[in-house]
């Protein structure tokens, strides 16, 4: 019986018949090569199908690796983690050969072939269009760029065209086309202001280019095709001049520094800004000029020309003028460097009437809320509840009262000149008087019209013992003091009236000392008077006196100081060291202890460094154990 085995062969179809004729004869179509066939079978993989192939096949993978188990469980346990492991370890070595195949072109070139008709994929036409929006954008971004890169070129001429030069006045700069002629705005009326000027100008394009000048009359190599006309009232340079001192002399003419003199020549940039700066000060003058007229004071208010006057003070007066100027004189510019002007500038007052201007304009078109549908706007909030509360007539006088913008800054003017004036005031008490120290601690976060002072009284070397604590709070018209035992005093502008009450507790401040020190060192006060009505009457306010008497009884010291006539020490002492001689009348011992007379002490000849140290000193030499 011979073995026999079944062998199956399958013929090469190598040349697939594309067309059989009607004679019976056959065309072939040309074999395709290997990088042809491969990239045949890659267009035919769907991919958006290979999540759900994984989705569905679980079960029945799970129930063949079973039956793979049971078969095999007798062989090895682990056999079907080996053969898991080993699949996974093939298929990455696979996907690292896919990687390389298709990152070096070396291993293998693919070649482009007819694709078949396939069905419509929506996730590969996405990405096409993906890829072509990108190519745009890169292709649009790399024009941009180019064209950035040639404005900026260094290599490009310095001279700005017209156009390019006017698109850059457009952005700073409000501006109309009305006709043929170029028009731009300067006016604050955007942002709330009624001054009449209209405050325009015009943009023409030069004939030729100008050259533009630094403030230090310096010509730069930059030209500008632009030229900008303003009107002949607005040219120049112009500021606000505030001063308050003594009375003046008469001349009312305040000169322009040379400062703003060399910005007068300069770029259209420059040009605008000093013409917008100039209608700014001619409303502000304006405005205070129209308030100065309307406002009623003991004192009043002169306007004279370009300068207005008020009275702060008996004596002193503010001056508020307006500076400007249009042609440059270098004559008075030299002068002026060489005799500077008598009159301070306050810059802290005229950037203060700036915020006053920018504030009314700011009010003009932020009202109050609520709005009314029919009533007019710019009541305040007071008058619409005036008719629903039932508002009295004092209640609406009092409503309708407004600081005017003047008033506002003769207020702070005057809060500066009584703040300057206590100021120097506290600093020479501090230098005048070297016993007790005088220590000033001015607040640094005030107001603009009010300010507040702390004020230490301490003795040197015993600052832990006592300490004199005062307030002061500098006001528009007048001076307010709190004391260390909560007493206040409301005085007047008159710095004399603040001087006489810290000279006061100056002399307060010697007695309390002795007092605090009398505890340490084991005395007795046998009388504490602030007001002392023994003795002669000050001119200032009245003495402090202290009655003092040592731990045995046998020894008094008696301190009387003043404001002005300073300090005046007196000692007892008691008879006890002598020899006793009873007699009719004293009979008893103990009467000899009663003290005879005080004696004024030679202040001059004790030794120490203040009156707290010397007493000190002496009830140590008078005390006996």
């Amino acid at each position: 019986m011979s073995l026999s085995v079944n062998v199956s062969l399958e013929t090469a179809d190598e040349y697939s018949v594309q067309e059989i004729t009607y004679d019976g004869q056959e065309k072939y179509t040309q074999p395709l090569s290997m990088s042809e066939n491969l990239t045949k079978l890659a267009q035919r993989i769907d991919f958006s199908r290979v999540n759900n192939y994984d989705d569905t096949e679980p079960e029945k993978s799970d129930t063949v690796a079973e039956e793979k188990e049971t078969l095999q469980s007798a062989v090895w346990p682990w056999e079907s983690v080996r053969n898991k492991l080993k699949s996974a370890l093939t298929e990455l070595c696979v996907l690292l050969d896919d990687m390389n195949v298709a990152k070096d072109k070396r291993y293998l070139v693919l070649d482009p072939v007819s694709q078949e008709p396939s069905e419509f994929k929506p996730l590969t036409a996405l990405v096409a269009r993906k890829k072509a929006l990108a190519a745009s954008a890169a292709i649009i971004q790399n024009g941009v760029e180019f064209l950035k890169s040639h404005q900026n070129d260094a290599t490009r001429s310095r001279a700005m065209d017209f156009h390019s030069e006017l698109m850059t006045i457009r952005q700073n700069w409000r501006m109309k086309k009305v006709g043929n002629t170029i028009l731009g705005d300067l006016s604050y009326r955007s942002v709330g202001s009624r001054y009449p000027h209209p405050g325009s100008f015009e943009v023409t394009k030069a004939p030729t280019p100008q050259p533009i000048t630094s403030p230090s009359n310096v010509p730069s190599p930059r030209a500008s095709s632009l030229k900008v006309t303003v009107a002949s009232d607005l040219e120049g340079v112009s500021y606000i001049h505030v001063n308050n001192d003594t009375l003046a002399s008469g001349d009312l003419s305040i000169p322009l520094p040379p400062v703003a003199v060399s910005s007068l020549e300069s770029s259209w940039q420059q040009k605008l800004e000093n013409a917008q700066n100039v209608l700014f000060c001619k409303e502000l003058f304006a405005q205070l000029a129209r308030e100065a007229v309307q406002l009623q004071l003991p004192i009043p208010t002169l306007v004279i020309g370009n300068q207005i006057i008020a009275t702060l003070f008996p004596g002193v007066q503010l001056s508020i003028g307006l500076c400007h100027t249009t042609v440059p004189n270098k004559k008075t510019t030299e002068k002026q460097q060489q005799t500077p002007s008598r009159n301070e500038h306050k810059p802290v007052l005229e950037h203060s009437l700036h915020q006053l201007l920018r504030e009314i304009h700011y009010n003009s078109l932020h009202h109050p809320m609520p709005h009314p549908a029919t009533a007019t706007l710019g009541i305040s909030r007071k008058m619409y509840f005036a008719g629903p509360e039932a508002y009295d007539r004092h209640t609406l006088m009092e409503a309708c009262k407004s600081e005017t913008m003047l008033e506002q800054i003769i207020s702070q003017s005057q809060h500066v000149v009584l703040r300057l004036r206590t100021m120097y005031m506290i600093d020479t008490l501090a230098c005048e008087i070297k016993d007790p120290l005088i220590i000033a601690h001015w607040l640094c976060l005030n107001s603009a019209t009010k300010s507040s002072v702390k004020i230490n009284i301490v003795s040197y070397g015993y600052e832990s013992q006592s300490r004199t604590p005062l307030v002061i709070h500098v006001g528009v018209k007048n001076i307010k003091a709190i004391c260390r035992d909560g007493r206040t005093f409301h005085m007047s502008y008159e710095s004399q009236e603040l001087r006489y009450l810290i000279m006061s507790q100056v002399s307060q401040h010697q007695i309390n000392a002795i007092q605090a020190l009398s505890k340490l060192m084991g005395w007795k006060v046998l009388s504490h008077n602030v007001n002392c009505g023994v003795g002669p009457v000050e001119m200032i306010g009245t003495a402090s006196s202290i009655v003092l008497a040592s731990p045995n009884g046998d020894r008094m010291i008696a301190v009387r100081h003043g404001p002005q006539s300073g300090a005046q020490v007196s000692i007892s002492l008691s008879p006890h060291e002598q020899d006793f001689y009873p007699s009719t009348l004293v009979k008893d011992r103990k009467w000899q202890n009663i003290n005879g007379g005080f004696k004024e002490v030679m202040w001059e000849k004790i030794e120490g460094k203040n009156l707290v140290s010397k007493i000190e000193y002496l009830m140590a030499c008078l005390t006996n154990f």
